[in-house]
């Protein structure tokens, strides 16, 4: 193999990883499913839209309705958009959602005896770890070296051999 031959391979070596690269870049781009509706308002648009961002994938569980691509996903936002083209509100929708999936349909359940855990336990979680680490602290503080007497330091001293 001559030197011309090397850095040709290289350059095309170089080309391929380059268009690699670009193809995993713009991978969800090119592969993004996008969801066209007709709306008949910017209203019912914007309804639309607040929803399948406050609603949870129930198959996902870490994403909105906008952000997943499951099959339930797809069939929650259809019905969605089905009721707000019938004339149901947003307050309709959430209701109907929470009635047949429960609470944790919402990104954001209300406050009630149901969630409290949810609302307060990350704050009760922080207070304890900081009641732990303040206690720990002190503790390490009050360890430090310990005061002879004289005749404790006469032993010692015996022992070294001073």
């Amino acid at each position: 193999m001559n030197l011309n031959s090397s850095i040709t391979l290289a350059k095309v070596t170089l080309i391929h990883a380059l268009l690699a690269g670009l193809l995993i870049t713009f991978h969800g781009f090119v592969f993004a499913e996008v969801e066209l509706r007709d709306y008949p308002n910017e209203e019912i648009r914007g309804h639309y839209l607040r929803l399948i961002d406050e609603l949870r994938c129930l198959v996902c569980q870490n994403q909105n309705l906008a952000a997943s691509d499951a099959d339930l996903a797809n069939d929650l936002r259809d019905e969605t958009y089905e009721m707000l083209l019938n004339g149901k509100t947003v307050a309709d929708v959430k209701e109907f959602m929470v009635a047949r999936y429960g609470e944790f349909v919402l990104y954001k359940p209300p406050f009630s005896p149901a969630t409290w855990l949810i609302w307060i336990g990350p704050f009760v979680l922080l207070a304890v770890g900081l009641t732990i680490a303040i206690s720990i602290a002190r503790k390490s503080s009050n360890t430090g070296a310990r005061k002879f007497s004289q005749t404790d330091a006469k032993r010692i001293n015996q022992l070294l051999g001073k």
